[in-house]
């Protein structure tokens, strides 16, 4: 029988933020679709529905989150699935590098922007 393989060492830091970024995600994502696909259709969100909501602290912290989890949650899989292919090395840590970099990159825009929506800046 294969031998299973995988980056994360089962009870790691990594492995653990992994499964609870993935069960935020998917109730923020449920509330996202029920809010924007059910109550509000697609036809109906604007930038000045946008933007009112956002206005609203609770939901700006609420998408804030949202992107900050699901950045962390995409570039850790990424970074995973990579060193299940055998990355080592001085490979290794130029990606993980670019991924920090890409990750915050995509972070502080998100956030920027959110502000921004928000009428904070």
């Amino acid at each position: 029988m294969a031998e299973r393989y995988s980056s994360f060492q089962s009870g790691s830091l990594s492995w653990f933020l992994q499964r609870i970024t993935a069960a935020f995600l998917v109730v923020v994502l449920a509330f996202h679709f029920f809010l924007l696909h059910f109550v509000n259709h697609a036809s109906e969100v604007t930038f000045a529905g946008t933007t009112a909501r956002m206005e609203q602290w609770g939901y700006m912290l609420t998408m804030v989150l949202f992107l900050l989890t699901a950045t962390f949650h995409g570039v850790n899989g990424v970074y995973a699935a990579l060193l299940n292919q055998g990355l080592t090395g001085g490979k290794k840590t130029a990606v993980k590098g670019l991924l920090a970099i890409a990750g915050l990159a995509l972070a502080g825009q998100g956030t920027y922007l959110a502000l921004v929506m928000a009428g904070v800046m």
